[in-house]
């Protein structure tokens, strides 16, 4: 894999590595919901993926690449929750330690998967400098090798892979939509796609946290104002590397608020009996809220996890509040 942003071939070559390795997830359709939208809606069902997410992909293939000699020293990451999951669980496949850096208000639940794969956490103060300090602090004291939850080449090359999928599992689309965060996924999927160049590539981002948008908007990376959403995976900001890519690859990127995060995600909830997280649900809640944009289209909808807090569900905490 050459060094900066994967080729096609790379993902071609990661999707062999992933094979029996990863699921290959299903893509389950809803009349209900299509009614509703005005289109044809595929979902890739990341959600039943290992780890509960897309990013076993990524963590996988980047764990698989490594030396003995790397290997030998363990990884290290810093992440609130499913690219630390997807971390420990591709490291015990290897037989590796797997040093997870995560801030101290991360989700009980994901903290207990980290520990459920054998991964040993490290708590740090919940601001982006805390944990890039604190996992400088794990390196020198492990040498273990650096897996960024996006911006990593082998990283986004496994990602991509989700794309690959889709498209055979649903060659006809007009449309992919995905979540954007750090654009590890995004990235992946729009150099994957580009193969496809009658398939339009979207995103889909909170308002509260929409550095991705003012970015593509202004030109140039902007970072986010604040990230105060309850899509708690779609909480990063974006790198050179992946902000090169959507600038280039991605068409549009839709905001949603809040209130149509929550509706998006019981809608799914309660019509295909899908236990999604907040951040899976932005897609659908762009397709609903432009519905005009994809009347009468095919759409493959990504869901990217399903690793909610049982015990904090967003329409329990609005009831409640």
């Amino acid at each position: 894999m050459r060094i900066g942003i994967p080729s096609w071939d790379d993902i071609r070559a990661a999707a062999g590595c992933l094979e029996g390795k990863a699921h290959r997830t299903p893509v389950l359709t809803s009349a209900g919901i299509d009614a509703l939208a005005g289109a044809r809606l595929f979902f890739k069902c990341e959600n039943f993926q290992r780890s509960g997410a897309f990013k076993f992909r990524g963590a996988y293939h980047a764990v698989s690449r490594l030396s003995p000699e790397e290997a030998r020293r363990g990884v290290l990451t810093h992440s609130s929750g499913n690219h630390a999951a997807a971390l420990a669980l591709a490291a015990s496949l290897r037989g590796i330690p797997a040093h997870i850096v995560m801030p101290s208000n991360a989700s009980i639940a994901k903290r207990r998967a980290v520990e459920a794969y054998g991964g040993q956490i490290v708590l740090c103060e919940p601001t982006l400098a805390a944990r890039e300090e604190t996992a400088k602090r794990v390196f020198r004291e492990t040498g273990a090798a650096l897996v960024h939850p996006y911006d990593d080449p082998a990283v986004i090359a496994g990602q991509g892979t989700v794309a690959l999928e889709l498209i055979e599992q649903e060659p006809d689309l007009d449309f992919i939509i995905a979540p954007v965060s750090g654009g590890g996924l995004i990235s992946g999927i729009a150099l994957a796609a580009a193969a496809w160049p009658n398939i339009e590539l979207l995103a889909a981002e909170p308002e509260q946290a929409d550095d991705a948008f003012q970015s593509l908007r202004a030109g140039r990376l902007v970072r986010p104002a604040s990230t105060d959403t309850i899509a708690d995976g779609l909480r990063a900001s974006l790198s050179e590397r992946t902000f090169s890519v959507i600038q280039r690859r991605v068409r549009e990127i839709i905001t949603v608020s809040e209130a149509e995060i929550i509706a998006a995600m019981r809608l799914l909830w309660e019509r295909m009996k899908l236990v999604i997280e907040p951040s899976s649900a932005t897609p659908l809640a762009a397709v609903l809220k432009r519905r005009e944009r994809f009347q009468g289209s095919r759409a493959g909808l990504m869901l990217t996890g399903g690793n909610v807090d049982l015990d904090a569900l967003p329409w329990q905490a609005r009831r409640n509040g």
